[in-house]
């Protein structure tokens, strides 16, 4: 019936009044939208519930206002790509007047999962402005940090335990390896890689620095890299792989000698743990490690480093992911011409922290996801389940301005020497009441004295 009219777009003000002619307005209604009001095509796609509530709309009887408002959506729901073209609508399923009561007939949709959890929505809650709520929750960024500093510590312990279960080069040579076989050994090649890690690192630094949820990007950044450290925590330990190159003198270390105790063997297994640790590892500050094989913790440093560049800056700075890309590529390559690591070692490493960052990022960025199978979430992702319980959407790549930066840097400085002075004098409060308490007791005491001396 529409068709025959046109397009609803070019429809004149005598095309509308055909059209709700046919729709069962009266008469009155029609000529007072058309004629009185000037209603064309035009106009009708571009009402909205507002409009409904105000004149001219207003004025209409209950009947024909109904009447017209059911024809109104029809219209609109049959016409969004214009819509679209108008600028009405950012996209051809956002939500109007025509589909935000049908796609959702109730407040609060709720679905089942395997474990039984309906009582959750799936709808995320937004703010004021209708933007996903993004707190930047510091504790939370804190706990994560705090996280990954004991995991870096527990990886550092167990790279001592399995440089001292290191098989004997001896009896155990290097094992076949397709690309080891293949390649050269490259003697400078894992400096090379190591300071591809250190330029991503501080191309991941100036992202956090800038960027308006930093937050949120430190507390997932930590809270990954744990997780993945501390799974390779567990690889490490279960099997020890034989030495992957002759060129490295890899002997265990015997820290006990006659006469010493356990806790002598203890604490030098720390000492060498906290040089370890303070070197992060890594060969250009004097660390070497042996056994440490399966699988490659710089390889996670490296991969885990690129897709938190790559998510979080924006698409238009292609160069930038390109070069992430390749200095993770490269970095890979470097390890393997280096001869440190086998060439499983390496791809089990770059999947691992490809698919947690993938799992993560998905179950954050569609909450709907996360709330349908909580139980599960909790199970297998309790990290995630804490972390994220107050992010309801996604991340947008969004930026300060150094002065921005600056003046949120002196703020928080601020507030921390404002909590910290309300802290100790609160301190001084909580004791001045005992040392006044106190003072009165003895007054007493001495007055009670001097009566019965009297």
């Amino acid at each position: 019936m529409a068709n025959s009219l046109g397009p609803v777009i070019d429809w004149t003000e005598d095309d509308t009044k055909s059209y709700l002619e046919k729709q069962g307005l009266e008469h009155s209604s029609i000529h007072y939208l058309c004629f009185e009001n000037r209603l064309n095509g035009k106009c009708i796609l571009a009402l909205n519930d507002a409009d409904f509530g105000l004149n001219p709309i207003n004025n209409l009887k209950l009947r024909d206002r109904k009447l017209f408002y059911i024809v109104t959506k029809h219209l609109q729901k049959e016409n969004q790509e214009t819509l679209f073209e108008l600028g009405l609508i950012k996209h051809s399923n956002a939500p109007t007047i025509y589909n935000n009561h049908i796609s959702h007939p109730h407040p609060c949709i709720k679905q089942e999962s395997e474990y039984g959890d309906s009582e959750h929505n799936i709808s995320p809650t937004v703010s004021e402005d209708g933007r996903p709520r993004l707190p930047p929750e510091r504790t939370k960024a804190l706990l994560s940090f705090c996280y990954v500093v004991a995991v870096t510590w527990v990886t550092a312990f167990v790279m001592v335990i399995v440089h001292d279960r290191v098989p004997d080069m001896k009896k155990y040579p290097p094992l076949p390896d397709i690309f080891l076989d293949n390649v050269p050994h490259i003697p400078w090649a894992f400096d090379m890689c190591e300071v591809t890690g250190t330029l991503m690192f501080t191309i991941w630094l100036m992202v956090l620095l800038f960027h308006k949820h930093r937050f949120i990007l430190m507390r997932r950044f930590f809270a990954l890299s744990g997780t993945v450290f501390l799974l390779r925590c567990i690889t490490m330990l279960i099997t020890s792989l034989s030495v992957p190159g002759a060129h490295l003198q890899c002997q265990p270390r015997n820290y006990s000698t006659n006469g010493a105790s356990s806790f002598d063997d203890l604490a030098k297994k720390l000492s060498q743990a906290y040089i370890i640790w303070r070197g992060a590892g890594m060969s250009i500050q004097g660390v070497r490690t042996c056994g440490d094989y399966m699988f490659s913790g710089h390889t996670v440093a490296l991969t885990m480093l690129n897709f938190f560049i790559t998510e979080y800056t924006p698409r238009y700075i292609y160069y930038l992911h390109t070069m992430s890309w390749m200095m993770n590529m490269f970095g890979i390559f470097f390890i393997l011409a280096a001869h440190e690591h086998y060439s499983i070692d390496v791809f089990v490493a770059f999947y691992i922290t490809s698919r947690l960052f993938l799992y993560y990022h998905t179950l954050s960025n569609n909450q709907a996801l996360m709330q349908r199978d909580s139980t599960r979430t909790r199970v297998w992702f309790p990290l995630f389940s804490y972390f994220e319980s107050g992010v309801e959407g996604i991340v947008p790549n969004e930026y300060d301005t150094p002065a921005e930066v600056a003046k949120n840097f002196t703020c928080f400085v601020k507030e921390f020497c404002c909590d910290l002075l309300k802290f100790i004098v609160f301190l001084f409060k909580k004791d001045e009441p005992q040392s006044s308490s106190s003072r009165n007791t003895v007054g007493s005491n001495n007055a009670i004295l001097a009566k019965k001396n009297k």
